[in-house]
């Protein structure tokens, strides 16, 4: 580390001892220390949101930070502070920034790997149902990307599949050999057991995002019989260990109802999860489902909603396509993130299945710069809009165009679907959210593409 990284590294260490004494009383006094540092009033205005919040006890963001005092094991909450904190944002910004400018393209902060296509259920409307355990990538493999990656300042790795807990052993190796990096995973959470709890505990540095629908009918009946009573029971093992977690929610046609519901939230809070990952489902794969896409109405819902309990629940909650106004739009392409598949092909999107680079033809760095990404970084954001963000999704034929012109190939393993055919299952939903999400976005005065934490913990609209 430089001198400045180290200085950065003891104040983070410094700050969580504090708290560590006495997070009630202490969560204050820290908001004085971050005025004296921001001396130039850069942060003026997120500060001043963050103190009414921290200030109010009822508040709900105060109630979530108090709680990861409360409720999470002190050595894994603060090496999972440390390692976000200190090392995937301030250093990691810092090196991400560096390759930026030297190289003219997109560094992502997060990497989501397959380690496996291989899955232990088959839910309806799934592209990992389809594909069975065919491609895996080696141990070896999955090290060399962190390894590659940290190089660049990436330091988060979110595993999806297939169902990833299929490898836990290489996952908890994983966090073993690189304890300076935050490690997650999108997982169906029937695999979690006691054991493999104990592991998160000793590691320090893993934490899940456990896939649900909603109540025991809603999940069962796209995941199968008994599922639902299964992550249950992960929940609590994960509760009583001291353990953070969180949801992962895909809203549909058939549950957006159910999982934008007040009741779904106070039932994940009771049961434990900290944070709470909302997608919409995408029509992916020749096996997809297009009669499971939200309607523009449902949309509309989840978006009001998700605002209305991020300024009363203690849950940290992004919906990945309506909070496009608080990222700028599409955060693929390695703009914040990519994936990589089971198979080591390298792509923008956990949804956009195509590729011209893989892991074992490429380094990182020259799939960042291919022609593929290449296209993300000089397209972004696609519409204008924040509120339709997607390439596909919201803006049919903007993948098509990149994709053609890249020369990228499916990624799928089994039935070979174009951008084309992908993009036009979506154009009827496209058409149908483009009016609402103008008006959307007309009211909203063009949202904040800066900080949206920062509004919904002041309670701005």
């Amino acid at each position: 580390m430089t001198l400045k990284e180290n200085v950065s590294a003891f104040a983070v260490k410094q700050i969580l001892s504090y708290m560590d004494k006495d997070p009630e009383k202490n969560l204050p006094k820290l908001l004085d220390w971050f005025d004296r540092f921001d001396r130039k009033d850069t942060l003026k205005a997120q500060r001043e949101a963050i103190r009414k919040a921290v200030m109010d006890k009822d508040n709900n963001w105060r109630q979530l930070v108090i709680s990861l005092w409360t409720d999470i094991d002190p050595g894994v909450r603060n090496r999972l502070f440390e390692n976000f904190i200190l090392n995937g944002c301030l250093l990691g910004y810092q090196r991400q920034n560096e390759y930026k400018k030297k190289y003219n393209c997109n560094i992502p902060w997060a990497i989501l790997l397959d380690p496996t296509s291989a899955c232990n259920l088959k839910c309806t409307g799934c592209w990992a149902a389809e594909y069975g355990n065919h491609m895996n990538l080696a141990y070896e493999e999955m090290d060399d990307i962190v390894n590659q990656g940290v190089e660049m300042g990436t330091y988060v790795y979110l595993f999806t599949g297939g169902e990833p807990m299929v490898r836990k052993k290489d996952i908890i190796r994983l966090c073993e050999d690189h304890p300076d990096c935050v490690f997650s995973t999108f997982t169906n959470g029937t695999l979690i057991d006691e054991a493999f709890a104990e592991e998160m505990l000793r590691v320090q540095n893993f934490v899940p995002a456990i896939s649900i629908e909603g109540f025991e009918e809603a999940t069962d009946s796209r995941r199968g019989n008994g599922t639902y009573q299964k992550i249950i029971r992960a929940m609590n093992i994960l509760r009583e260990k001291k353990l953070p977690f969180g949801i992962s929610c895909c809203y549909t046609s058939a549950n957006a109802e159910v999982i934008g519901s007040e009741a779904y939230f106070d039932q994940m809070i009771d049961m434990g999860a900290k944070f709470a990952w909302f997608f919409t489902y995408m029509p992916v794969g020749k096996a997809a489902v297009p009669e499971l896409m939200a309607t523009a109405e449902q949309r509309e819902m989840m978006y009001h909603k998700i605002r209305e309990y991020c300024q009363t629940k203690p849950l940290f909650t992004v919906d990945f396509w309506n909070d496009g106004e608080y990222v700028g739009g599409c955060i693929a392409g390695g703009r914040s993130y990519c994936h990589i598949n089971a198979n080591g092909d390298i792509e923008p999107c956990a949804f956009i299945h195509y590729s011209d680079s893989n892991i074992r033809e490429k380094t990182l760095l020259e799939a960042y710069r291919s022609p593929l990404f290449m296209g993300y970084h000089d397209n972004q954001p696609w519409n204008e809009n924040m509120l339709r963000p997607c390439p596909v999704l919201d803006n049919p034929g903007r993948l098509t165009e990149i994709v053609e012109k890249s020369h990228a190939r499916s990624t799928d393993y089994q039935n070979l679907e174009t951008a084309k055919e992908f993009s036009d299952k979506c154009v009827d939903v496209a058409a149908k959210w483009a009016p609402v999400a103008d008006r959307l976005w007309e009211e909203s005065h063009g949202g904040c593409a800066a900080c949206g934490g920062c509004r919904r913990a002041s309670g701005e609209s």
